[in-house]
């Protein structure tokens, strides 16, 4: 703020000195070229009754002189002795006004200049702003030579007031020292605005960030403002609700592992401790608490691998080894792979595929994503139900359609299908051995492929699983 004020304060003073200068230029130049010219022309007139000695003629033609030109004229001989004095007070005095010493020593023809009545200080017309001496009056001294046959035979010396210029030049400052006043006035209040209006929003953006450091991101900051700090606000809000929602994620995703890895854990504990403290069990019972217990061993197995595939893909190491595949003789294979399991469950299988859709793309990973969905319509379609599979093309991609008559998806539940353990009815889901991990693979694996994949339902009616994959040849 100081800083601001200093180079408006310094940039005035140059503008007010530059001002004053320029003016007093102005009004010097007009007092000069009116006395100049005048005086010039009076030497002229009485270069003869000089060089020879008309006293008379001298003192009536300066008396006349001085009426009309407003002023005290004195003439001065070769050494700057006065002769005459229109006023009769300095007569026989020398003079060695810079006026004057300039005409006799340096050969100039005219000179003027400015000085102080009391003390004979000349005034420097580009330095107007220090030059002021309380009430000090002030005149203007013009000379010129007195030539004879090409010589300086003497020098007059016109002595007119310049008050009236002089005041001028004084109220022009004061004017001046008070537009500074009313500027610097203007210039602090609009800059504790201004820096109001700045500090106010980054002040709030600063809180919120500290609030962020402490891991609470549900600081938000709101700007009344627009433009670059509202962009800025809005980016910042965008920033801790996306860091809020990823939080929530990780510390959802991390209660959901430990659940699924300690469900089983818990049931194998109690199965194998009724092993332990009953040596003398049914060997049927022994049997079918060991199997229980290998199941529960590879559900634990399949999560970790899922865990696992997820990890990868979440740190961009899996790698697609591509090849030039077709996706509809992938569904026809998987689709022979589940027809066993929907026969046992008297469900039909309609495959509707009106193009090859040959792309360049990852087999295995592919194949898992076709047979996930698949195996998820069967899986939770009830007895005598039917799967329709369609693959069309559409322009530059391939959309994939898995279709059920299932009891469907709540409109709550849809939003969250591919999150991570997430499951629409958790008991029946578990019953059936899933992981809670499948689809959010799958949606994993199709944006590996540079795909999309949504979800279509309603309850009661079954559901729909769009894939949208880009077709291109390797």
């Amino acid at each position: 703020m100081l800083a601001f004020l200093l180079i408006v304060g310094l940039s005035f003073f140059a503008m007010a000195g530059s001002l004053s200068s320029m003016v007093g230029d102005y009004l010097f130049t007009q007092q000069i070229r009116a006395d100049r010219t005048g005086l010039e022309m009076l030497a002229v007139k009485i270069s003869d009754d000089v060089y020879q000695g008309d006293v008379d003629a001298l003192r009536s033609q300066l008396s006349l002189a001085s009426g009309e030109m407003g002023g005290r004229i004195m003439l001065l001989d070769e050494n700057g002795k006065v002769q005459l004095d229109t006023f009769g007070e300095m007569n026989g005095e020398r003079l060695q006004y810079p006026e004057i010493t300039n005409i006799l020593a340096k050969g100039m023809t005219t000179d003027y200049g400015v000085h102080e009545l009391e003390t004979g200080h000349q005034l420097d017309s580009n330095n107007l702003l220090f030059t002021r001496r309380g009430n000090a009056s002030w005149v203007g001294y013009c000379s010129a030579g007195v030539v004879h046959s090409s010589r300086i035979i003497g020098v007059l010396l016109l002595v007119s007031p310049v008050q009236e210029m002089m005041q001028n030049l004084y109220q022009l400052q004061d004017r001046m020292v008070l537009i500074f006043i009313v500027i610097a006035a203007a210039a602090l209040l609009c800059a504790l605005i201004f820096a109001r209006l700045i500090t106010k929003p980054v002040g709030g953006l600063m809180r919120g960030i500290q609030r962020m450091s402490k891991g609470d991101f549900s600081a938000r900051v709101t700007s009344k403002n627009s433009g670059e700090f509202k962009q800025l606000a809005q980016a910042f809000n965008s920033m801790s609700e996306k860091l809020e929602t990823l939080d929530q994620s990780r510390n959802q995703f991390v209660s959901n592992a430990s659940h699924e890895l300690k469900t089983p854990l818990a049931t194998m504990k109690i199965m194998l401790e009724s092993l332990i403290y009953q040596p003398d069990m049914d060997k049927e019972l022994r049997a079918e608490f060991m199997n229980d217990i290998n199941s529960e061993i590879d559900r634990l197995s399949n999560v970790v691998s899922d865990l696992l595939t997820l990890v990868q893909m979440d740190s961009k190491n899996v790698k697609l080894t591509r090849e030039n595949l077709s996706i509809a003789a992938l569904i026809k294979e998987n689709a022979h792979r589940l027809q066993p399991i929907a026969d046992q469950k008297q469900q039909q299988i309609a495959l509707t595929l009106s193009d090859p859709c040959d792309i360049y793309a990852d087999r295995s990973k592919l194949n898992q994503v076709i047979y996930n969905l698949m195996e998820n319509a069967v899986k939770y379609t009830q007895a005598g139900g039917q799967i329709r599979v369609s693959l069309v093309r559409q322009g530059r991609e391939a959309v994939f359609t898995v279709t059920d008559n299932g009891p469907g998806i709540p409109k709550e539940n849809l939003p969250h299908v591919f999150d991570r353990f997430y499951r629409v009815d958790k008991a029946r889901s578990r019953e059936k051995g899933g992981t809670g991990l499948g689809l959010s693979i799958v949606h994993q694996l199709v944006l590996l492929h540079g795909g999309a994949i949504r979800v279509e339902s309603e309850e009661g009616k079954g559901a729909s699983f769009i894939v949208e994959l880009p077709l291109h040849q390797g």
